[in-house]
């Protein structure tokens, strides 16, 4: 059994987490700029049976895709070309990024820290994948 790889999409950066073998918990991993996703995809692969792919989809709250929903669709062609054996799916992301910022100021950690984008997206992605192994 595989695990599920989350990312949360952003224009600069993005934000990843997996779940355990059992896909019972999700975990953050180190974020990284979007030049890097497809090798960083690699070699996790690599490492680590995937079963599933979960994309973050930015849905605004009158329901409408946002703009960078046009850089991650190429992105899923990309992935699909390089990874076809690997199932994608989306997740609304909506409320993530203000989800992430509440719990990280909870945390205790310093303004500085909270102030990380990195930390949000980390958070994001954790977020988007727990709720969809709540889901599922």
């Amino acid at each position: 059994m595989g695990k599920v790889l989350a990312i949360d999409y952003g224009k600069v950066r993005c934000g990843l987490a997996e779940t355990d073998d059992l896909k019972i918990i999700a975990s953050g991993l180190p974020t990284i700029p979007n030049a890097e996703l497809l090798n960083f995809c690699s070699d996790y692969f690599k490492n680590n049976s995937v079963d599933e792919v979960v994309i973050g989809q930015p849905i605004d709250l009158k329901g409408n895709l946002s703009e960078i929903e046009n850089d991650i669709l190429k992105f899923i062609e990309k992935f699909k070309i390089n990874f076809p054996e690997v199932k994608v799916s989306r997740f609304d992301e909506r409320f993530t990024s203000k989800m992430a910022s509440f719990f990280i100021s909870q945390s205790g950690k310093s303004k500085k820290k909270r102030q990380e984008k990195g930390l949000i997206d980390k958070v994001s992605a954790t977020i988007i994948l727990q709720n969809f192994l709540e889901q599922k």
